[in-house]
């Protein structure tokens, strides 16, 4: 039966090198396919094609019939050739989303390559490229929460992301002092949809006076957002090609942006641990662990350094018999050189997770540059 034969045509092609892992976001076994662009996708993946039906139509691989002209198609490009077409010339900073990322990073993926071309045309890539950028996007106030519209203006040739009122700017031209200037050395940004509360959410942090400071951005136009967010990219690689001439693009390209290790809600006490236990928003960021009484907080209550074994940091799991105070019954107990902090969570699986990314932290050996951050770091009580 011709069906059953164009099937067993199919999964040939499926087996062949590449097309084991979804073309746009590397999970394992993609049982879909988009018979216009010959590509296999995972399911998440195909639900984002269904947004371009005019470049992309998809089939189930295993429950839909297939006819021969399709399956001559998949076997003509598959993924490899795909890529070598419309990856032609992606940036080193640019970032390639995995399954795990938020549909917004995979979406924009999708439609930059097989909508607007950009990684065969590079021109089309001066948005992000260009070491400059300014517009407007929406930053919640500090204070009163509330969203508002701040000029943000992003310039590799200063060193800089800085924002402005928007009144001041249009109205006062000669009075455009930024409200605050973040440097690219110690800029990061990530994507926190769920906990901005915006589809679109982009959360920035900074150092200032060695203490993380926290805005929360978004636009409603997605592609201005992932652009805006490859720019602070493109600008974090070109200023470390510059403070590590030697270092490849491999080595460079990890140290651009960083998701957080962990965030959630833990409770905690203070040096004496006779004060009562005080629940508090955590975010592990690299080396540090720090505690907000809002996730939305612009900044930290405290920060706490995390260093590795050899440096005498250890976690264990469980609080000390004499503590009092708590209401989450699963402990955690930091020691650091310096003292012990205590925090307890809500359920066992949290005490574990966390426990387990204290543990990666720790387990691996501290860098050199990461004893300056040791030797400055402030705990704020």
């Amino acid at each position: 039966m011709e069906s059953e034969r164009n099937k067993r045509l199919l999964q040939d092609v499926l087996a062949r090198p590449g097309n084991d892992v979804c073309a746009d976001c590397g999970n394992a076994e993609p049982d879909w396919a988009s018979v216009t662009l010959g590509v296999f996708v995972c399911q998440g993946c195909s639900l984002l094609h269904r947004g371009i039906p005019h470049i992309s139509r998809v089939k189930s691989v295993q429950q839909e019939t297939w006819d021969a002209s399709e399956v001559e198609l998949m076997a003509a490009m598959g993924n490899e050739p795909a890529k070598a077409k419309y990856e032609q010339k992606v940036p080193a900073f640019y970032y390639r989303p995995k399954h795990t990322d938020c549909k917004l990073l995979r979406e924009q993926w999708i439609r930059a390559r097989y909508e607007r071309n950009e990684f065969e045309f590079i021109e089309k890539q001066e948005p992000y490229s260009a070491g400059y950028r300014e517009g407007f996007l929406w930053k919640r106030g500090r204070d009163n929460g509330q969203f508002l519209s701040r000029k943000f203006i992003l310039s590799e040739r200063e060193g800089a992301l800085k924002y402005f009122n928007k009144q001041d700017f249009v109205y006062l031209p000669q009075a455009r002092d930024p409200k605050a200037v973040m440097k690219i050395e110690t800029l990061n940004a990530t994507f926190q949809p769920a906990k901005i509360g915006n589809p679109y959410g982009l959360q920035i942090t900074y150092l200032r006076d060695n203490s993380t400071r926290n805005i929360f951005v978004y636009h409603s136009d997605s592609k201005e957002m992932v652009d805006w967010f490859n720019a602070i990219r493109a600008a974090r690689f070109h200023y470390l090609q510059v403070a590590f001439p030697g270092a490849s693009d491999e080595e460079l390209v990890p140290k651009l942006t960083r998701s957080f290790m962990k965030e959630g809600f833990m409770e905690k006490t203070g040096p004496k641990h006779t004060e009562g236990f005080k629940k508090r928003w955590f975010t592990m960021d690299d080396r540090r662990l720090m505690y907000f009484k809002d996730p939305l907080d612009a900044y930290a209550r405290g920060e706490v350094f995390i260093g590795s074994k050899e440096n005498s940091y250890t976690v264990l799991p469980g609080l000390p018999p004499s503590t009092q105070g708590y209401h989450w019954n699963h402990g955690i107990t930091i020691v650091t050189p310096d003292r012990k902090f205590l925090f307890a969570c809500e359920t066992e699986a949290e005490q574990r997770d966390w426990i387990a990314a204290f543990q990666r932290v720790i387990n691996r050996p501290m860098r050199p540059q990461e004893y300056a951050v040791e030797a400055h770091f402030k705990h704020k009580p």
